[in-house]
């Protein structure tokens, strides 16, 4: 992948005032003007067109103390509208789903194709590092992913936490003959039951202590949904094949961590074209990019109530 520009810092490449979503303090966003940096030859000039807000967004708004005003969002798709000189793989026009993080490609993580865990790595909207909640961004042409002709942007901007998903069922070794127990319905939990599933398994069992995301979750597919909040037993007889989870101390228990994601895109999508995976289920609320919507959208995401996922269209 190729080294380039992260939307922070430089001169302004386009006539147009760019426009972002500033953290300017807490629970504080201020929607202002954006220099874009030069366009390398390796970077190209996306229009954003939908944006996520995820719970790092609403957290950082409401307990992250800003050193300096940074740029939201991190969950992100658009229009290529520049490319630069040595961009050969995309043209102005396509549609395009971008991973968020630039890596080093100088670490050991990097050449051992472990490049999440980069201690250089550049993610939106992480200090210094600004954020994707813009009318524009410049991003390394080899961090963007054309869609198919079947996958709206909105389902692309879902590739983030969908990575987060396939990620853990890929580390996890999720299969045909693996059983899956979710902690927690909400958007990422959601989206690591539907990439298990997609993986092949053959009984999911999710549990919060939410309602409404239970029943979300028994709508997209769940076999058994679980109120942490009771006692449980009560509930298998009404599990599907009576299905219950038993902990014995036997053998070993492997626990296994991820961060992040790695080599995610292609697949996210493959499994967006084909319908293997249906994210637009999880997108319940839709804001435009003025400066109320943008208050209103990130009150509504940290409230939480029936909101999953809060989608900007810009």
């Amino acid at each position: 992948m190729g080294k380039g520009g992260m939307s922070h810092g430089g001169a302004e490449e386009s006539s147009e005032e760019n426009m972002a979503a500033w953290l300017v303090g807490l629970n504080t966003l201020k929607i202002q003007p954006f220099k874009l940096p030069p366009l390398g030859p390796h970077d190209v000039r996306v229009r954003m067109k939908a944006v996520g807000i995820c719970g790092s967004d609403t957290l950082k708004c409401a307990h992250f103390v800003v050193e300096e005003p940074m740029v939201i969002g991190h969950e992100c798709a658009g229009i290529i509208e520049e490319v630069g000189s040595d961009v050969k793989s995309l043209v102005v026009g396509d549609r395009v789903a971008l991973e968020p993080g630039i890596s080093c490609w100088r670490c050991d993580h990097c050449k051992t194709g472990r490049y999440n865990l980069c201690p250089e790595m550049k993610f939106f909207a992480t200090p210094p590092v600004h954020g994707s909640l813009a009318n524009q961004i410049v991003h390394p042409a080899d961090l963007c992913f054309k869609l198919p002709d079947n996958v709206s942007l909105e389902e692309g901007a879902m590739c983030e936490p969908l990575s987060v998903g396939i990620h853990a069922c890929r580390r996890a070794d999720v299969g045909p003959e693996t059983n899956v127990l979710i902690m927690g319905a909400g958007p990422i939990g959601l989206v690591t039951m539907l990439s298990a599933r997609a993986f092949g398994a053959p009984r999911i069992i999710i549990v919060d202590v939410d309602d409404n995301r239970l029943a979300v979750a028994k709508n997209l597919g769940a076999d058994g949904v679980v109120k942490v909040s009771t006692d449980i037993k009560p509930l298998f007889p009404r599990m599907p094949n009576h299905i219950f989870i038993d902990i014995k101390l036997i053998g070993k228990v492997d626990i296994v961590g991820i961060f992040r994601y790695k080599n995610t895109w292609p697949l996210c999508l493959e499994f967006l074209r084909t319908g293997r995976i249906d994210v637009k289920p999880l997108i319940t609320h839709r804001f435009g990019f003025s400066q109320k919507e943008v208050e209103d959208a990130f009150e509504t995401s940290a409230r939480g109530g029936n909101a999953i996922k809060v989608m900007f269209n810009l």
